[in-house]
């Protein structure tokens, strides 16, 4: 690995190279959906990211594993552990069993991210398959007198560490209440600082999914989740642990303070954190009512490859604002690039020295904090360079490595679409002259048959005054 990877790191607060536990190799979490609804657009951008820095650690000769969770249970509405379970607020919604809408909502939002061109991690692993490993670091915990049980609820003491703002760097004035207006006060804590472990039935009768435990009927907080699955599949020690800046306080502050009191040493050396995605409103979120998705992109005739670019085009650790008008932009942008890599020559030989001098900036541009927007920049320098077509179009595939734009495939993709539509229009208003005919002829049996084939095959027509109108149902 000639190009050392610097990376910002939260618990530091500074730029520094990365340096795994073991050589060459990555042990890399995220912190995976907790599936009640249909992902965002601002928590895709999340997802992009930390896609970009997995893929940059390949592309620099790492060896990774990477481990993200999926939340089925256990994550509640506030932040301070009060409120109803999101599982189970979203199987009111839609009433539907807690389990149904955990499959539905996983399958939707692995379908945005196959979408997105973001690389399903190696494990990924439901919070409901770990019950057995939370019950176990909960009865750990409380033997070495980190955790307490109050009001029929088991809860982490956070006065017994030294350090529990480590990662968020405030004091504890500032995070008493927590990160939302409408948190309560839980009189059962300590400390108003403490958290969740295991909530039972005395607290949460409406609670679908429960397990038994040594203290009694019930089920695990949201914190634990992560600590447990993370160690189940990277062990004690951890290289990356990746999420939004949301995530901080409280959760990864949690995931820290449980861990390393389990473990009795310090658990992951780096935490990457990627800003808001923000509309003219502020911060883009499922709780404001309407949101943008994946699909809703789609249904307005935007590529979502597109959005993509748009998140690559900004450094992960600065806000990013969404607009429809800078989309619109990004898409002409788009378009004109894979057109451009699309009507590359890539027969013939390739100039080593111009693919070795771009690939180092490349690289080079990565592995300075994920500088995504230079990259996408050295992109465009080295189409516009004096070389070959077929050099152009190596490092177009190269770099789309990590990019993942299709950046020599959308062209000739797009061209077949263009091709099947035109052959498509051209049957349709063929069968629609011979429906005319038959009608004439007043044969109504043979127009209403060619009326079911084109619907078989997802035309549907509509009979105007102006004539007839055909569109895809």
């Amino acid at each position: 690995m000639e190009n050392k990877l610097f990376l910002y790191n939260t618990l530091t607060r500074k730029v520094g190279q990365f340096i795994p536990n073991e050589e060459g190799k990555v042990a890399m979490y995220t912190c995976g959906p907790t599936v009640y609804h249909f992902a965002h657009i601002g928590n895709l951008r999340s997802y992009i990211m930390e896609d970009l820095l997995e893929k940059t650690l390949r592309y620099i000769g790492y060896d990774v594993k990477r481990v993200m969770n999926i939340t089925d249970v256990g994550h509640l509405s506030s932040d301070a552990d009060t409120g109803e379970d999101k599982m189970l607020k979203g199987a009111k919604r839609e009433h539907k069993t807690v389990l149904e809408i955990a499959e539905f909502y996983t399958n939707a939002f692995f379908s945005d991210c196959d979408k997105l061109n973001i690389k399903r991690p190696d494990v990924v692993e439901p919070a409901t398959n770990c019950i057995a490993e939370f019950i176990h670091m909960i009865t750990v915990l409380l033997e070495k007198g980190y955790a307490y049980e109050s009001g029929g609820n088991i809860y982490f003491d956070t006065s017994k560490l030294d350090e529990y703002y480590v990662l968020s760097g405030q004091s504890e004035n500032e995070l008493l209440v927590g990160v939302r207006e409408n948190v309560d006060e839980d009189a059962n804590k300590k400390n108003k600082s403490d958290f969740v472990l295991w909530f039972t039935k005395s607290k949460f009768d409406a609670q679908e999914l429960k397990w038994d435990s040594p203290w009694g009927m019930g089920y695990p907080g949201w914190h634990i989740e992560c600590s447990c699955i993370s160690m189940k599949h990277l062990g004690e020690y951890m290289d990356i642990h990746c999420g939004g800046v949301d995530n901080i306080f409280p959760h990864h502050t949690n995931e820290i303070a449980q861990s390393e009191a389990y473990l009795g040493h310090k658990w992951c050396n780096y935490w990457f954190h990627v800003h808001h995605l923000n509309d003219k409103l502020g911060k883009m979120s499922k709780s404001n009512g309407d949101f943008l998705t994946v699909s809703l992109l789609e249904s307005k005739g935007y590529d979502p490859i597109v959005y993509r670019l748009f998140c690559l085009q900004s450094h992960y650790r600065k806000p990013l604002e969404f607009s429809y008008e800078v989309l619109d932009n990004m898409s002409a942008a788009y378009d004109k690039l894979i057109k451009k890599i699309g009507t590359l020559d890539k027969n013939g030989a390739i100039d080593k020295e111009k693919f070795d001098y771009y690939r180092e900036k490349f690289e080079s541009a990565l592995c300075d904090d994920l500088n995504s927007s230079m990259a996408v920049t050295i992109l465009y320098d080295m189409l516009k360079e004096e070389m070959s077509d077929a050099t152009k179009h190596a490092l177009a595939e190269s770099f789309d490595k990590v990019l993942s734009l299709n950046l020599t495939t959308a062209h000739a993709s797009r061209e077949a679409d263009n091709t099947i539509d035109a052959a498509l229009e051209r049957y349709v208003l063929d069968k629609i002259e011979e429906r005319k005919a038959a009608k004439k002829q007043k044969d109504f049996a043979k127009a209403d048959a060619i009326r079911s084939e084109l619907l078989e095959k997802g035309i549907v027509l509509e009979d105007t005054r102006e004539g007839v109108k055909w569109k895809k149902a």
